[in-house]
């Protein structure tokens, strides 16, 4: 099985790639639905700020790669065996996860975009765990650096900007899925 896993800061278009993958038949397991399962389990309202607080007290109390952990247990259920997606990598011991129990046909790409950018999107995108202020957006940033994300996109196997319009964003991600 061949594993895609999609990274970058928030609202740097990981949704957009994602639907990309989905419209080519790819499966895709959202990493960030493990976390909301949790917080829903626990009668929490679905916000950004229990969600990231739900996401870096399990990683505290169970390891870094809690949500590896619990997103493999959704794939091994699965019934592929060809590409996979994978969105939402926050760091490496979550890669490490994937890479052991998955084998090492891995690739991270990484989607980059400039924090004015990403600040404006967060602002319009509207969905139910969005921040609603460039204050708990720059909080948001801050949270997910905390847990790695940005020697993740660092060490990205593949980086794509996503600075331009979404139309060729679009297309960069589908000649990058070709591939």
């Amino acid at each position: 099985m061949k594993i895609i896993a999609f990274t970058g800061m928030p609202f740097s278009g990981k949704s957009v790639a994602v639907e990309v993958a989905k419209e080519r038949g790819l499966p895709v397991v959202r990493m960030g639905d493990m976390v909301w399962g949790e917080v829903k389990r626990r009668g929490l309202p679905l916000t950004d700020e229990t969600v990231g607080r739900i996401a870096t007290a399990m990683r505290k109390t169970y390891g870094k790669d809690i949500w590896a952990q619990r997103t493999l247990k959704k794939i091994q259920a699965m019934d592929t065996t060809k590409t996979l997606i994978i969105d939402g990598i926050r760091n490496h011991e979550e890669i490490e996860a994937f890479k052991q129990a998955l084998g090492e046909e891995f690739v991270v790409i990484a989607i980059t975009a400039p924090d004015a950018i990403r600040y404006q999107r967060a602002l319009t995108r509207g969905r139910e765990d969005d921040s609603s202020t460039l204050e708990q957006i720059k909080e948001r940033d801050e949270r997910e650096k905390g847990w790695g994300i940005e020697a993740v996109i660092a060490s990205a196997d593949i980086v794509v900007p996503n600075e331009d319009s979404k139309e060729n964003f679009i297309k960069h991600i589908r000649q990058i899925l070709k591939r």
